[in-house]
């Protein structure tokens, strides 16, 4: 199982619709709208590395409002 971070910006205004979207998507444990640099972090799993990937770029952002993301795997060392 890989697990990670998902960070996302949204076209203003969006951040709260986009974490609402996304966080029913399978795969997705949790979904928040926050300030600063970034408006929605995920943390999402799936079954591989290339799994997650597929999850990114096939289902989170095809979202509409996203303008950006960024996968952060987690890592245990």
């Amino acid at each position: 199982m890989v697990q990670a971070y998902i960070l996302i910006q949204t076209e203003v205004g969006k951040a709260s619709t986009v974490a609402d979207v996304i966080s029913k998507l399978p795969g997705i444990l949790h979904a928040e709208d926050v300030t600063g640099p970034y408006d929605v972090i995920v943390r999402a799993q799936a079954d591989s590395v290339d799994e997650l990937g597929r999850m990114v770029v096939a289902k989170i952002q095809k979202v509409d409002g996203i303008t950006r993301t960024l996968t952060c795997p987690i890592v245990h060392l």
